[in-house]
């Protein structure tokens, strides 16, 4: 699988477990793909419909400012989604598991226009906890991207670096992010950003 990091995003693997997911659609025309691309595009950065868009999906995705206030605008580099997944939620974090918007970057080359988002688990911005508040460790990534070449367009979503958070100092957190965590890695990811790429290109 090409990896569509035009926009240089996606870090390099080091440890962890590397998961790809994508979905193309090839299109009749340029102008029909610049269509479709410009719709995914808009799709990628309402993170609140998220939920919507990827209709079978297991969680649900809303998008924060920088102090964890829920906000209905699209996604900013600094801003955080707090994420409510089936099953006990994560104490740090309130119910939620967290991660931080790290980068959000677009590039538009003559037959190439790509938009890509970075997220990490991060801590509960609503508190004064410093523990990630996610099932992953804080070196794990997410990386959504949606690019058109030519007449294909294209999302994806990779996740680089992809461990579970065994450092929480809550013996219940612990626990959870373990067995949350290792679920994830297994089936979790790959049911959840399934269903995201493929909602992220329907034609309307």
């Amino acid at each position: 699988m090409e990896k569509k990091n035009y926009t240089g995003i996606v870090p390099g693997q080091h440890s962890g477990k590397e998961i790809d997911t994508e979905n193309s659609v090839d299109c009749n025309s340029e102008q029909e793909a610049h269509t479709l691309f410009k719709a995914a595009k808009a799709r990628l950065l309402d993170v609140n419909h998220w939920h919507e868009v990827a209709g079978k999906a297991l969680a649900v995705f809303q998008l924060t400012d920088a102090r964890g206030q829920e906000v209905n605008r699209r996604m900013q580099q600094g801003d955080y989604f707090k994420i409510d997944i089936p099953g006990p939620g994560s104490k740090s974090g309130e119910g939620y598991d967290w991660v931080r918007v790290e980068s959000v970057e677009e590039t538009e080359q003559p037959h190439v226009h790509s938009v890509g988002i970075r997220v990490r688990p991060a801590s509960n911005p609503q508190n004064n906890d410093d523990e990630v508040a996610h099932f992953y460790s804080k070196q794990s990534t997410s990386n959504f991207i949606v690019t058109r070449e030519g007449r294909r367009v294209t999302a994806s979503v990779y996740d680089r670096n992809t461990s579970t958070n065994e450092e929480s100092g809550n013996v219940a957190d612990a626990i959870r992010n373990t067995t949350v965590g290792a679920g994830a890695i297994a089936i979790f990811s790959k049911i959840q950003w399934k269903s995201l790429v493929e909602g992220l290109l329907r034609r309307v």
